[in-house]
């Protein structure tokens, strides 16, 4: 089932599975992504009035925004990136172009457009393949090198071997042999033909079989960066795209340089079939695609945007280069034009997710404009002892879980107890307290503190089972936990 076709109780129930918490969050982000198939079904008229309602999320860092976004990348059906707002301020006033966040979500579409149409022609590829692998395998052996009384279309018409003469001027010219062996020859030759054609078919039967994949074949590869498609070569106007367009101009100058190059069949296969897909592949067709699905159903991740946040009076350099940054964003998030090397993309229809932690700022120190553009504000829980226990054990991807599946890598299997990760979450909460909250990330850290010994001796425990329990713990965190200035900065 295409993710966008999901109800909104279904795309939360695929983000439990992941992120633990959060309700208030997911359904958000469940119903905007279901607004977005809703709106495609509308009149074209209706269509074109509704603007997507974008969200803010707000909360403590480590309490599952980015999670939410990378999970949703996954399950989203429709283009999506994740930026940081903070790398459009990082160069002072200047910080990098604001419209590449929508240059790299029309890249994102296009490789995703490009990939599906590949899996679509691969079928069809597949045949072509086959056949150059095995002109490889027996050079010589295709239909017109194979073809009887000398083959080519000569041979074809006149239906005798082909042999080369001088005329009165001593130039040569190619005539059919009138010579009583020549005549002879024809039987030979389409029984060599036969010959060939079997010894082909088997070794057909052996390449489909996998027994040829080890053997080693000359093939003549292109070397070198392959040159960008030349779809709209200088539409950007931007750094960028100016110097991809150089690069592109450099390539198509210096021309494509080929090389003999000994491989497997098998990585010849993988060779060949990229270079066939490339050749059948319409790029035009394929950008015009991913505009569309970029235009009615892109979304972008904004992290950290509290950190251009302009909050007391300051005036400085930097306060300036935040609120400039803010400006840069707005017009994108209200909807413009913006160029791409794939042609114009209008923005007005992405979605766009902000998110921020707020510890030193409030969402009020945006400039109203922005503000404004994120209609839908949601706040995320800070994470507790239950919720720490929750997310070592129960995702898909639990702490837990992926820890023993490391160790049994070498033959280690570990075993934790119940009070163990009661006694590691307890940490977990008592150090977020005391120390800067980083919420979820602090288990990777208490997890690394207390697996340190067992992880860096694993190859001398081979086939053992080590159980770890609360005392176990205490054991290796005893002098980290109890001194407050220490877990300030070793927890």
């Amino acid at each position: 089932m295409d993710a966008i076709d999901l109800t909104p109780k279904q795309i939360v129930e695929r983000l439990d599975n992941y992120i633990i918490g959060q309700k208030n969050a997911k359904r958000s982000v469940a119903i905007a992504l279901r607004n977005r198939s809703r709106r495609l079904k509308l009149s074209e008229d209706m269509r074109d009035e509704v603007a997507p309602k974008n969200i803010l999320m707000i909360g403590p860092t480590g309490v599952g925004k980015t999670e939410i976004a990378r999970r949703l990348a996954k399950l989203c059906g429709a283009p999506f990136i994740k930026v940081e707002a903070t790398k459009y301020s990082e160069i002072g006033y200047v910080g990098r172009d604001v419209e590449s966040m929508i240059r790299d979500l029309m890249a994102v579409g296009f490789k995703m457009v490009k990939s599906e149409m590949e899996d679509q022609m691969r079928g069809q590829a597949k045949e072509k393949v086959e056949e150059r692998l095995l002109d490889l395998l027996l050079p010589g052996s295709g239909d017109k090198a194979a073809a009887p009384n000398g083959g080519g279309i000569l041979g074809s018409i006149f239906g005798r071997k082909i042999v080369q003469q001088k005329d009165e001027n001593g130039e040569v010219i190619l005539l059919p042999d009138q010579s009583q062996d020549a005549q002879n020859d024809a039987p030979k030759n389409a029984a060599a033909s036969q010959d060939m054609k079997e010894t082909r078919e088997k070794f057909r039967q052996m390449l489909r079989e996998g027994k040829l994949e080890s053997r080693e074949v000359e093939l003549t590869v292109t070397t070198g960066p392959k040159a960008a498609s030349g779809i709209g070569i200088f539409s950007g106007g931007n750094m960028d795209d100016i110097e991809s367009a150089m690069q592109s101009i450099q390539q198509m100058m210096a021309g494509n340089k080929k090389k003999q190059k000994t491989v497997t069949i098998s990585e010849a296969r993988n060779i060949l079939t990229e270079e066939i897909l490339d050749n059948m592949l319409d790029a035009d067709k394929c950008a015009e695609i991913a505009k569309e699905r970029v235009e009615q159903s892109g979304i972008v991740f904004i992290d950290e945007i509290d950190k251009i946040a302009v909050h007391g009076e300051s005036h400085g350099g930097q306060s300036v280069s935040r609120e400039g940054v803010q400006r840069d964003i707005l017009p994108i998030v209200e909807g413009s034009h913006v160029n791409t090397r794939y042609g114009v993309v209008d923005t007005k229809h992405i979605l766009f997710i902000a998110a921020g932690a707020f510890s030193f700022s409030k969402p009020s120190d945006l400039i109203p404009e922005l503000q404004g553009r994120f209609p839908l504000r949601v706040e995320l829980d800070s994470l507790h002892k239950e919720d720490f226990k929750r997310i070592l054990l129960e995702p898909k991807n639990a702490l837990v879980k992926q820890y023993k599946a490391l160790l049994e890598t070498e033959g280690v299997n570990v075993e934790f107890g119940d009070d163990a990760i009661d006694r590691m979450t307890t940490i977990a909460e008592d150090v977020n307290a005391k120390a800067e909250n980083i919420g979820a990330r602090r288990l990777h850290t208490i997890m690394e503190k207390v697996l340190e010994e067992i992880s860096f001796e694993a190859d001398e425990h081979k086939g053992q089972t080590i159980s770890i329990d609360a005392a176990y713990v205490d054991e290796k965190l005893k002098d980290i936990s109890s001194s407050e200035d220490l877990s300030r900065y070793i927890l």
